[in-house]
């Protein structure tokens, strides 16, 4: 059961991070109010890497920003690494 509500949330999330990328480089085109680096980034940290990776590509979007091209994929191998020792600890 906690595998399955892991599993939900890892897909709202990354939806979402995929989303957020996509808008905001709607509203950048249309110079209207941006969505904050700030959420983008809390979006990426809290479980949203990957969606925030394609949408960054597939958007072209942030993709000029260290900030964004370093710090997501670093947010990504952080959680992979932490799910497989999650992964370990709990088949002890």
């Amino acid at each position: 059961m906690p595998y399955r509500l892991i599993f939900l949330y890892l897909i709202l999330v990354n939806v979402i991070g995929f989303a957020i990328m996509h808008i905001d480089k709607a509203k950048a085109r249309k110079n209207r109010w941006r969505i904050p680096e700030r959420t983008l980034m809390g979006i990426a940290f809290i479980g949203g890497s990957v969606g925030t990776l394609l949408g960054m590509y597939s958007a072209r979007h942030k993709t000029k920003h260290p900030k964004f091209t370093v710090g997501v994929p670093l947010f990504l191998a952080m959680q992979i690494i932490v799910g497989l020792l999650l992964c370990l600890y709990i088949k002890k």
